[in-house]
């Protein structure tokens, strides 16, 4: 099964995306269809053998809308040929030209050209030349509706001043003798077929696709009062009702601006992560250095950086060494050395010298083009609460249709009032039911919030992660590699003399050795002054010796030192106390004397015992797993403060331990690094991938961490709560809006009435003020979240004791 995310040109309104996925599940070999209103674009997870991106592509234009194709980082990834079985070709989209687009938001760029059959075109087309406009952005589409809301207010003015509806105003005659009916409906026109023709489109294609929306409910509204004026100007005696239509739109398409403005707003962190890479890469090509549209960059390619250069794509260093700023990546804002040998990301920053490197993965295979697809697939995503939302929302519309009839037929039929009266009502019922702001309710914050989590290195993959991950209870932490960092290192040094001897020492003894221990304490000895020995040799199973400035020092354990007769009573209880701790102890011995011990463990990474804390004060228990036996695993579980540890676990096991705490009734994370985790990280309610690094497409993980650093997992949890909170707020306003509404607009607290216009003017403002909440999120302080480069809490930097 393959998943591409394309594009999704002209989206008027919430639920129209509804439509879009019922025709797309239709398509032979489809499986899941995400198609969302915020980000205009769908998520297709589909059988190549069955159905193809070209049939994809097809059916979306088939319902009327723009799909120019599959959604990746413009300069990144070249576009590519459709295959041969792809059916009818047509003129192709205009190839790359490899500079950087001028507008951030226009930076998409479509792995395929066009490909349709001609007559699906040619209504596609048609379609668009009365809605917005071929291949609009979100941006271009804010723009477009504030020039429809511009030339909707500018002919209403006149309507005001020409029947100023009862206001203490001057009536302005109409100008070269027309009749005043005649000059108030060529007015209402211009404010209202021009700026409202959109709607109507989108209400055609939302009918056709099966689906009501709230374009539905515009063309009713706005519609009706206009066709009615309209019939009153030339065919039947009546009132007019010009003005209130004309005011009504303007409202309408006010709203609608704005909260497309906030839409393109809420889309800024995919634009920042297009932004990291360059657009340019300088590469050898017949023996000469070029330059080239990172997108044209090839696999096996020698790529030229220099000091100050953005690395174009991933791949391995050949010659040359700097220092790189991975913090985009890892958070981590010391720059970090590179030699031959070592891999570089692409979209990091070269800090200091001039290097060559292979590159290894190119166009959508680079970290930056799966963290943006990662990204784009969770934004497309549907939470629980939003498949429960959408439902509402379009029984919603029916109620209001039907309500609005039946508003009509009391008040003029049954009650008697007049007809114009009962219009009113009908209209108002109609407009203030849009359900704007319970289809924005949930996407815009899972938009705002998946953004948020990847600029922090967090990536969830999709929306019930996000969702799943705020009733988690207890959270189980692999030992080795997510709560410690993988590798010996040395954790502390009992000095007889001093701790700097002691080191220099045994890294004499240890030069030009590669057994594990002795790089930790290498590692341990950088900055220090080291002899040079001779003489070295392995005392198998014990340690070894070597002859340093004359004399022979021998590293190993206590047999040794027994063997050598080496008195250890001035240490003894140290060294006790370190093996008791699950620490192997190196003895260091010089001419016969001790000179101290070495204490060398897979050392807890520095911000463990802070992420566990910050947890429990989340209420969430914190358990450990590990092969370790019972009596050390339980050693380093006290010293974390963990609630539970399970140990002499094996790696197939692990899925087994945290099926059994889901069988207890928890709601179970898992967080491991990914790979030997896997079966665990998949059989957890949410499973954590730590590290991924470069990896970040894991096919077992619901979350994927990019950095080593287990205090992401507090990032995760307090950005998922806050998510949350913000999707209940929104929903929590949106069904209250409109059980107050209805009554309202219906005249059940007649005298007491609201105009179509207020109605118009509080239902785009329940619409804006649920995206506006929803784009808070990214401005709020969250505890965990760290932004790159930036230090971890002062309490998650101190090492836990040793």
């Amino acid at each position: 099964m393959k998943t591409s995310t394309v594009d999704v040109g002209g989206i008027l309104t919430p639920l129209s995306d509804m439509g879009i996925e019922k025709q797309l599940k239709r398509l032979p070999g489809v499986e899941r269809a995400d198609v969302d209103y915020a980000t205009a674009s769908a998520t297709v997870t589909y059988d190549e053998r069955v159905t193809s991106l070209a049939a994809i592509k097809a059916k979306i234009r088939d319902c009327g809308f723009h799909c120019t194709g599959e959604v990746v980082p413009h300069h990144v990834c070249k576009p590519e040929d459709p295959p041969a079985a792809a059916a009818v070709a047509v003129a192709p989209t205009r190839a790359h030209t490899g500079h950087a687009p001028t507008r951030p938001e226009a930076r998409r760029a479509h792995a395929e050209h066009e490909v349709a059959a001609a007559p699906a075109r040619a209504r596609d087309e048609a379609a668009h030349e009365m809605g917005h406009g071929e291949g609009m952005d979100m941006q271009s589409m804010a723009r477009d509706m504030r020039n429809r809301f511009w030339i909707a207010f500018a002919f209403t003015v006149p309507i005001f001043l020409s029947a100023p509806m009862g206001l203490p105003l001057p009536a302005l005659p109409p100008p070269f003798g027309l009749d005043l009916d005649l000059w108030l409906f060529l007015l209402a026109s211009g404010a209202i077929l021009y700026p409202g023709w959109p709607f109507v489109i989108a209400a055609y294609r939302a009918l056709r696709n099966g689906v009501l929306n709230m374009a539905v409910l515009v063309v009713l509204s706005v519609g009706t009062g206009y066709l009615f004026s309209v019939g009153a100007t030339f065919f039947f005696a009546g009132v007019q009702f010009y003005e209130a239509a004309a005011v009504l739109l303007v409202f309408i398409l006010l709203g609608h601006w704005l909260e497309m403005r906030a839409r393109a707003g809420a889309s800024a962190a995919i634009r920042k992560l297009l932004d990291l890479a360059p657009p340019m890469a300088n590469v050898i090509r017949d023996g000469r250095e070029v330059e080239v549209p990172t997108a044209e960059v090839q696999a096996g390619e020698t790529v030229v950086i220099r000091p100050g250069n953005k690395i174009p794509v991933d791949g391995e260093v050949l010659e040359g060494a700097s220092q790189v700023d991975e913090s985009m990546l890892t958070g981590e804002s010391m720059p970090v050395g590179k030699k031959p040998g070592d891999t570089v990301i692409g979209a990091t920053i070269n800090k200091s010298g001039t290097f060559r490197y292979r590159a290894t993965k190119v166009g959508a295979d680079t970290a930056l083009a799966q963290i943006v697809k990662l990204v784009q697939e969770a934004q497309n995503s549907k939470a629980p609460a939003q498949l429960l939302a959408d439902k509402a929302s379009q029984w919603l519309i029916v109620a209001a249709i039907v309500i609005g009839l039946l508003t009509f037929a009391v008040w003029t039929w049954s009650i008697g009032e007049p007809f114009l009266f009962g219009l009113t009502l009908m209209i108002t019922v109609f407009v203030i039911a849009c359900p704007d702001a319970l289809g924005l309710a949930t996407p815009m914050a899972v938009m705002v919030g998946t953004g948020l989590g990847a600029m922090n290195g967090i990536l969830f993959k999709n929306a019930s992660a996000l969702e799943d991950a705020t009733k988690l209870d207890v959270i189980v932490f692999d030992k080795t590699g997510t709560l410690t960092v993988g590798q010996p290192e040395v954790v502390e040094v009992v000095p007889a003399a001093e701790a700097e001897t002691v080191l220099a020492a045994a890294a004499a003894v240890e030069q030009g050795t590669d057994h594990p221990l002795a790089q930790a304490i290498l590692r341990k000895a950088e900055g220090l002054t080291v002899e040079k020995s001779t003489g070295f040799a392995v005392i198998e199973g014990k340690g070894a010796r070597a002859d340093v400035a004359g004399r022979t020092v021998y590293l190993g354990n206590r047999r040794l030192m027994d063997e050598q007769g080496v008195a250890l009573s001035l240490l003894a209880a140290e060294a006790e106390r370190l093996q008791g701790a699950g620490r192997t102890v190196v003895h260091v011995a010089r001419a016969g004397k001790i000179l101290g011990l070495i204490a060398i463990a897979d050392a807890v990474r520095p911000t463990s015992g802070n992420t566990i804390a910050a947890l429990k004060a989340r209420g969430v228990q914190v358990a450990m797993i590990t092969g370790d036996n019972r009596g050390t695993a339980e050693r380093i579980g006290a010293e974390l403060g963990l609630d539970l540890v399970l140990a002499d676990v094996l790696p197939g096991q692990k899925a087994a331990k945290i099926k059994e705490l889901q069988g207890e009734g928890r709601k179970v994370g898992m967080v491991g690094d990914g790979i030997n985790d896997a079966p665990a990280l998949t059989q957890a309610d949410v499973g954590f991938a730590i590290g991924a690094g470069t990896d970040v497409a894991m096919e077992s993980a619901d979350v994927v961490l990019m950095k080593s650093d287990p205090y992401d997992i507090v990032g995760a949890i307090t950005l998922s709560r806050a998510t949350l909170r913000k999707m209940r707020q929104n929903l929590f306003w949106a069904v209250a809006y409109n059980v107050v509404a209805f009554p309202v607009a219906a005249g059940v607290f007649y005298p007491f009435t609201i105009s179509p216009e207020i109605a118009a003017l509080s239902m785009s403002g329940s619409s804006v003020l649920v995206a506006v909440n929803a784009l808070l999120l990214k401005f709020l302080r969250l505890e965990g979240i760290r932004q790159p480069g930036a230090a971890a809490p002062a309490a998650g930097r101190e090492a836990v004791a040793e």
